[in-house]
């Protein structure tokens, strides 16, 4: 209630994108953080890695059924009850992480209890967001998306200062209170849709009007529909849209979890690896905000497409990188390459299925993005421990990304809006 007098000045709508980006910033920060960890949990509990990296695997494994879940509980029970229940589960999971005493307990403190914490994160944050925007969807999830990339960009190097001076275990315990507080108030402040104080998302009365003036264009109407999940998985664009978010998955997470030990083989220091991360996660930043408000204007798919190839190229260049500099050049690219993709496919699923159910369909796309992440990370490391290189699985991770630019395309084609009528 005290944060109704701010609709009378700025529009609230803000104040929601502004929250889902700190939660993001704690939740998915937290997720990409897990390369920190990998050696020390490797090291400790003498796993291969492989086996280590198939904790995260797990973990992002059962984020696909969370995320459907969290979007389902969203579209009933709101944003704030189910965010309430991620902080409190985030914070468990850490703090029991932190006293596991053999390796299988992590699958379940971390592996279990902060999928049910963060599996739904993505989902609840931007669903909300789509429903408080249509005419600037693009920048508001560019900015709620984007607290990930900062979450990188803080949580990596204060994790690996955690570990260095104290050890892995309180980093957990630290994180883990952190997460526990920090979600939980953030919810507080989360509506579901601007009807709740009275309001309308943002463009909505113009956009209806040309809509109105546009009676024969078929993709304006289509794009103005809300569809429920059992109608959009009949539809072309869903499965398209969704097999492009598991292959961008699978890519940036088989990134994310090996890049930091990838350089540490390379001979470069704790410190410095952390800070491909943080670099990446800066660029994400930058992307997202960039990106999102560039795809409003200029078309979600063209820009996706540039920006696949772009990065599939990246990835070749990480194959011959060597030098600490080249890999401080990949992490830049690749992050801000990372948030533009991320902004796009997400404004993607308001564009397409309108908002009436977006947080089970949110959910559903989150879950290819969590399968794509359950698969990139362990293949990765299964083919470090045969081959004792990460060559052959970036080379993969680049082939994977250039399939995305197709699905991408088609997107785009008239075609396929007139068959999904």
């Amino acid at each position: 209630m005290i944060f109704y007098p701010l609709k009378d000045k700025i529009f609230y709508g803000w104040v929601i994108a502004l929250a889902g980006f700190l939660i993001s910033v704690i939740g998915i920060g937290l997720r990409y953080s897990f390369g920190i960890f990998l050696k020390s949990l490797e090291v400790d509990f003498t796993m291969s890695r492989g086996l280590t990296s198939s904790v995260f695997s797990l973990y992002m494994l059962l984020c696909c059924l969370v995320a459907i879940a969290g979007g389902w509980a969203f579209d009933r029970y709101g944003p704030r009850k189910v965010g309430l229940f991620m902080g409190t589960f985030t914070g468990l999971s850490l703090l029991v992480t932190s006293q596991v005493n053999a390796s299988w307990q992590l699958f379940i403190s971390y592996g279990i209890l902060l999928s049910l914490g963060t599996g739904a994160t993505y989902t609840v944050v931007n669903a909300t967001t789509s429903r408080w925007f249509f005419k600037k969807r693009g920048l508001a999830v560019g900015l709620t998306s984007s607290g990930g990339g900062l979450g990188t960009i803080a949580i990596a190097p204060f994790a690996t200062y955690l570990i260095s001076n104290f050890d892995w275990r309180q980093a957990f315990i630290v994180l883990g209170l952190i997460a526990w507080l920090g979600i939980a108030l953030l919810s507080l402040v989360l509506k579901k849709d601007p009807h709740e104080i009275g309001a309308e998302p943002d463009g909505m009365q113009s956009i209806i009007a040309n809509q109105l003036k546009n009676k024969g264009n078929k993709e304006i109407r289509v794009r103005l529909s809300d569809y429920s999940l059992l109608q959009a998985i009949r539809m072309p664009p869903f499965w398209l849209l969704g097999f492009t978010w598991l292959l961008l998955s699978l890519d940036l997470h088989l990134i994310v979890v090996h890049i930091v030990p990838h350089a540490l083989e390379l001979g470069v220091s704790p410190m410095d690896a952390a800070l491909i991360l943080s670099l990446m996660g800066m660029t994400n930043l930058v992307g997202r905000l960039g990106m999102g408000r560039v795809s409003d204007t200029l078309g979600r798919t063209k820009l996706g497409i540039t920006c696949t190839l772009v990065q599939a190229g990246s990835l070749l260049w990480l194959i011959w990188a060597r030098e600490l500099w080249m890999l401080y050049m990949f992490g830049m690219v690749f992050g801000f390459l990372w948030g533009g993709l991320g902004a796009v496919i997400t404004a993607l699923v308001g564009d397409v299925f309108g908002i009436s159910s977006i947080g089970v369909i949110m959910g559903t796309m989150s879950a290819m993005w969590a399968l794509g992440a359950a698969m990139g990370p362990a293949l990765a490391g299964y083919i470090f421990d045969m081959s004792n290189s990460y060559s052959i699985a970036f080379a993969i991770g680049a082939i994977g990304i250039l399939m995305a630019a197709p699905l991408m395309g088609l997107m785009g084609k008239k075609e396929i809006w007139r068959k999904s009528l």
